[in-house]
């Protein structure tokens, strides 16, 4: 895919590149309304190194849990990680840790409330993936997007309780991005300063 040159936010560019130096994995939550953005931040940072982006489908009607993780199965592929089953998420996240176990990589799982809203399994497999297999690299960096306030919400919690390391939480709005970086804070105190910001409608 071909961009137009990225212009400007080289304070957020400068905060996700200071997660380089770090010497554990590291996550990312970021939110914003579609289409203002997200993607092209990750794109333009993940161009430092290897990176694999994946989004879910719109949430239509016919769209079910299983054609998700049919959809991811066929992302999965055509980045080169053939033959998956598609059976649960446990099995596509093991899959792609054995891909991304050495090395600066960065993984970019986009419109995450459409990919795993469907499955009431999605966010524990994910955090099980984490603990067993993701945090293991230390030059790994995950993001995880969403345009969805709950679903953000939600994710934040999970990674609130297997946070290892710092993580940071952006909030896009308006083509304003706010970034947090939290090391250390009380996880009862994280979702209520959220709530309390300007930021995070």
């Amino acid at each position: 895919m071909t961009y137009a040159q990225f212009i400007g936010r080289e304070t957020e560019m400068d905060r996700l590149k200071g997660l380089l130096s770090k010497r554990s994995a590291s996550l990312i939550v970021l939110r914003g309304r579609r289409r203002i953005g997200k993607s092209r931040l990750l794109a333009e940072f993940g161009k430092e190194m290897k990176s694999f982006f994946f989004s879910g489908n719109p949430p239509v009607s016919k769209v079910t849990a299983q054609s998700q993780r049919n959809i991811f199965t066929d992302q999965l592929e055509r980045l080169g990680i053939p033959g998956v089953k598609a059976d649960d998420w446990g099995n596509l996240f093991w899959h792609l840790s054995k891909h991304t176990q050495k090395g600066r990589i960065l993984i970019v799982l986009d419109e995450i409330s459409w990919m795993g809203g469907k499955d009431p399994q999605f966010l524990g497999q994910l955090k099980t993936a984490w603990d067993m297999y993701f945090s293991k690299n230390p030059q790994l960096i995950i993001a995880l997007c969403g345009s969805i306030s709950s679903w953000i919400e939600k994710i934040s919690l999970l990674i609130l309780g297997l946070l290892v390391g710092s993580l940071l939480i952006l909030f896009l709005k308006n083509f304003l991005c706010i970034l947090v970086m939290l090391s250390g804070i009380q996880k009862k105190s994280v979702l209520q300063r959220m709530r309390n910001s300007s930021y995070y409608p």
